[in-house]
This record gives C-alpha cells, structure tokens and sequence, in this order.
C-alpha cells in the first residue's frame, strides 16, 4: 500500500516545516548505520540546525564499533518517531552522509535540543567524546492524524 492508498485512514506526508519543527522539538532518535550484513542501529540524541543539519556526540572508546563504521559509511539513515497512539503518530526518515568534526568546527547552537542521559553526565567520558555531523540528503515525514473510517463518533455507521 501506498500513502495514497491509506490517505483516507489518516496518514498523510508532513510538509517541510512539519518536518523542520518535528525535529527541532525532538532530540532522540535511531542511527543505522551500513554494515556488510544487517544495519547497525544506535539510540542516539541529537541536536538540530533547523537546516541540514544533525549533530551527534558520541561517547566512544579505543575500537568503538559506533565510530569506525561512521567513519566509513557512504551513507546513513536516521529515523527519529513519536507515538502518542495508534492513530496519532509522527515518523521522520533522513538519509545522509556523516563526518566527524573537531569540538572547534561544532556550532554551540546545535547541540541544545539534544539529549544527555543521565548517565553520561554521571560518568567519567573525558577524552572519549567525538563529534559527527550527518548531513541531511533526502528527508521523508509521515504522520497520522485520527481514527480510520467507521471509528470517528460522529461516523454514520457507529449510530
């Protein structure tokens, strides 16, 4: 099925400010990254330009498997959702290329709405930080907003 096909059961596309403001307002979401068999996933906070841009801080050690397959992904996915119930949700999908950047090249402004677990506020990550930059190439928001037919109360059929 097609999101034609399910326009009358309330899923639509989010338009760019949708989509602009969805991720402005969120700071988690999932990074997959390429391997040579099933995508890598990582819960990763984020922060947002408000652009093109996301912004990571990893807290990675000596052989992290987060920063070398980064370091060699062509491209990557980054999902970021949010599901108040089955018949309201929003899902935004942005595939893009990621590079690591020093602390200098990091604009300060990105990295407010991202999230810090309390753990690695917690935790000794001095010297294990890095920072990746994922530029966004192509973005997709998908969002649904009410009940399908027949279950709206006012629907003719629910008497």
């Amino acid at each position: 099925m097609t999101v034609d096909d399910l326009r009358e059961y309330g899923l639509a596309e989010m338009s760019a400010e949708e989509i602009r403001n969805f991720l402005t307002n969120r700071g988690f979401g999932v990074l997959g990254l390429p391997t040579d068999g099933a995508p890598y996933l990582l819960p990763m906070s984020f922060g947002f330009d408000g652009e093109s841009r996301l912004y990571f801080s990893y807290f990675a050690g000596e052989g992290s498997r987060k920063a070398a397959l980064s370091d060699a992904a062509e491209t990557a996915s980054f999902l970021v959702h949010d599901a108040d119930s089955v018949f309201l949700w929003e899902s935004v999908l942005l595939t893009g290329t990621l590079s690591g950047l020093s602390a200098n090249d990091t604009p300060e402004e990105a990295l407010e709405n991202a999230w810090y677990l309390d753990l690695f506020e917690r935790a000794d990550t001095t010297g294990r930080l890095a920072l990746y930059e994922f530029r966004i190439d192509e973005r997709t928001g998908l969002k649904c907003v009410g009940l399908p037919p027949g279950m709206h109360p006012d629907h003719p059929e629910r008497g």
